[in-house]
């Protein structure tokens, strides 16, 4: 059971994150000539040919749940990515010696401009490049934008204060091995046995600060069914955060050192598989972008805690008990990150699907799935509040078209995004996790 007074410490603390952040001392000059640094040097063909294809039909902003809820053309996705476009027409292109002739450079006030267009009003759930013509694919020119605004010291304060922290301390707000340690000591003190630092596993687990403060039972759930198909797993405590603030602050330095942490580990105990905990961005972090410091690829397998659930039901090693209420109406959410980014569809599916509940599609469903609104870190800006809970009301609306009684999510950040969008709604609809709904249906 959530302890609701921790949530609400949780969201209280988001509030006095601003004040934690330390921001670079730059002059303007060097906070322009910094973004366009790294404009520049992420400019590779395959991001050039997403600037120049894109001939603005406007389908995108069909697709955004930002423009959707609000109708204002400056959320547009192919907007947001205007000022990168820019750069490359003037410095990168095949014309930039023409090109610079009537074209105006970007200033300090564009890059300020551009602050909530690509942190506040983007996921970068993907959902633009599912309807482009061209195919463009925007969330990678948002995901520069935010390493060009992270470098110019640029980024909101609430996600810099974050990375500060796993940069420095190696913890995000404040939980380290020690708090770690004091919460699995609490489940063990459940009867769940938790290996902790064992010196060889098959299976390495990793789990969130989330998990460890708010979302204990999902940290149990994995726990008990991973004991139950009786793997030699672990966690490891010089390795066990899986959220990177890397990632979704734009700083490139830092999203490879938060998953080098991870790779170390799981090197160290000849780990063949790392499931992760249900927390969307922590996906594309380590099972996309990942790579041994040769640069060659991961020589482990990356799951998802749904997944892997998923897959151990489908191969027949995973078996549920019915359920108590069959009639129970349940319908999934499907993280950005998981489905429409990672192609995680069906195994979430099949864990629900063998729970024997009336499991209801949304519409539409899987891929094409509307985002939460929260993700990227959205959830985390104090001033995206009004935003974001505007663009949740068309998930709220898609999953009350389904009637059913119970939405189920595999990410943390989507399961908080719901919580407080259903705190501030009145909305009686249950959110739940995909590994605490399969856990206590395991056989006894």
């Amino acid at each position: 059971m959530i302890n609701m007074d921790v949530f609400h410490g949780f969201l209280q603390a988001i509030h006095h994150l601003p004040e934690m952040a330390q921001p670079d001392a730059l002059s303007d000059a060097d906070r322009l000539g910094r973004a366009k640094a790294v404009m520049r040097a992420k400019t590779d063909r395959g991001l050039a040919l997403d600037l120049e294809a894109c001939v603005n039909c406007g389908y995108c902003s069909e697709a955004c749940h930002f423009y959707q809820s609000t109708n204002d053309p400056k959320y547009s996705p192919s907007r947001k990515l205007d000022l990168l476009r820019r750069v490359h027409a003037r410095e990168t292109s095949a014309f930039a010696p023409l090109k610079r002739l009537f074209l105006p450079d970007i200033t300090l006030d564009d890059l300020k401009e551009w602050q909530e267009l690509v942190y506040d009003s983007c996921t970068e759930c993907g959902r633009c490049s599912m309807i482009c013509p061209m195919g463009v694919n925007t969330a990678r020119g948002v995901n520069v934008m935010r390493e060009a605004l992270f470098e110019a010291g640029l980024a909101p304060l609430e996600l810099t204060a974050v990375a500060q922290e796993q940069a420095g301390r190696g913890t995000v707000f404040g939980v380290g091995p020690n708090e770690l340690r004091q919460t699995l000591d609490l489940l063990r003190a459940q009867g769940i046995t938790i290996p902790l630092d064992e010196p060889q596993a098959d299976l390495m687990m990793v789990t969130t600060v989330i998990d460890v403060l708010l979302y204990q039972d999902a940290l149990a759930a994995t726990a008990r069914i991973l004991n139950h198909l009786g793997v030699r797993w672990t966690l490891r405590s010089a390795g066990f955060e899986a959220a990177n603030f890397g990632l979704l602050s734009g700083s490139e330095s830092l999203q490879k050192a938060a998953s080098q942490r991870l790779i170390d580990e799981a090197l160290a105990i000849g780990a063949k598989t790392v499931i992760l905990p249900e927390c969307g961005h922590a996906y594309p972090a380590l099972r996309w972008e990942a790579r041994l410091a040769n640069g060659q690829p991961l020589p482990f397998e990356v799951l998802a805690a749904s997944e892997f659930v998923g897959r151990e039901i489908t191969a027949g090693r995973l078996r549920l008990r019915p359920p108590e209420d069959p009639s129970h109406k349940i319908t999934y959410h499907d993280a950005c990150k998981l489905a429409r980014h990672g192609g995680v569809v069906d195994e979430p599916r099949a864990a629900l699907k063998a729970l024997g509940m009336d499991l209801r599609e949304t519409t539409p469903t899987a891929e094409q799935n509307w985002c939460c609104g929260g993700g990227a870190g959205v959830f985390l800006i104090n001033r995206a509040e009004g935003l974001r809970h505007q663009a949740w009301a068309i998930k709220r609306e898609q999953i009350d078209a389904t009637g059913a009684d119970t939405v189920v999510v595999s990410c943390g950040s989507c399961r908080l995004n719901a919580m407080a969008g259903a705190e501030a709604d009145a909305w009686p609809t249950k959110i739940e996790s995909v590994v605490e709904m399969v856990a206590r249906q395991l056989p006894v």
